[in-house]
Formats: structure tokens, C-alpha cells, sequence
């Protein structure tokens, strides 16, 4: 939801006011990045709700797509999303049963679990990316802002 003010300046004028001026730009980077994660998320759900699925769900289906055999480790698939195992399990337990993914025994690791995406899967990734690119250009990201956000992921770690 809008709000009369913006909040991320409004909280940079607190922590100046604070007399945290040397970490107020850092705070107010972080606050707002965060905000524009949760408002880009909010868009792209909306736009895969007719699809009958959230933004996530996609992003796990597109990587099994992508993937040379079309199926991954659940740990390999964790690790790419950077998101818990557990929500991994989660997500998984809800796309098979929409008959979305399937799981098995990975044949190169007994204990572990090969999430598979099924030719449903791929169908509703090829009906819905239409609507989900159109989105994405219509954002119009500079090159340039592209560039800064992967120097600074790689500053805070991200490979």
C-alpha cells in the first residue's frame, strides 16, 4: 500500500536524529531493498495467480526446467533458490500434488530426494512465463543497476 511519506527516508532522518549518520545510508539501502523484494513479489504473484501458482513455486519449476535432465537433488535445489531445505520440502509437497514435480530416490545419492518437474509442470511454466516476461520489461532495469546489485550480492557473499 502507498503511504503519504516514504518510510526509508523517514527512518534515514531517525537514525541521523540518533546520531547513527555513519549507518543510516547502509540501514536505509538495506529497508529499501527489502521493500522493493516484497513489492516486486506482491506484482509477480499477482501476475501467476490465474496460473494457479505464487512466484516461488515458479522459480522452483523454472530451475528443474532449465536444469540439463529436468529434475535436481532437493539439497542442489535449496542451495540455487537460497531458500531453507524445509520450504524446498514444503514447496515440493504442494507442486506434487498439483502433479507439478515428482520425487525420487537420487540414484547418485541413496539418502537423498530427486525433485523432477513433470510435462504439466513445463506446461503451465511455458503458458504463464509470457505474462511474468512482460512484467519483467515493462520494469525497464538499466543495465547499469543490474551490474551494482550483482557487485554488491558478491560484497555480502552471494557467488
Amino acid at each position: 500500500m502507498p503511504t503519504p511519506f516514504d518510510p526509508v527516508l523517514e527512518a534515514q532522518r531517525n537514525w541521523q536524529q540518533r546520531g547513527w549518520e555513519s549507518a543510516s545510508q547502509g540501514m536505509a539501502t538495506v529497508t529499501s531493498l527489502v521493500r522493493i523484494g516484497a513489492l516486486l513479489s506482491v506484482q509477480a504473484d499477482a501476475i501467476l495467480r490465474p496460473f494457479g501458482i505464487s512466484f516461488s513455486r515458479y522459480e522452483l519449476l523454472t530451475l528443474l526446467m532449465f536444469s540439463r535432465s529436468g529434475a535436481l537433488p532437493m539439497k542442489k535445489a535449496s542451495s540455487r533458490l537460497n531458500i531453507p531445505p524445509a520450504s524446498v520440502t514444503h514447496m515440493v509437497t504442494v507442486l506434487e500434488k498439483d502433479g507439478l514435480v515428482s520425487r525420487s530416490r537420487d540414484p547418485k545419492d541413496g539418502r537423498g530426494i530427486l525433485v523432477s518437474i513433470t510435462d504439466q509442470g513445463i506446461a503451465l511454466v511455458s503458458s504463464a512465463t509470457p505474462a511474468l516476461n512482460e512484467f519483467f520489461e515493462s520494469l525497464n532495469v538499466q543495465p547499469d543497476l543490474l551490474a551494482e546489485l550483482t557487485a554488491f550480492r558478491r560484497t555480502l557473499g552471494d557467488a
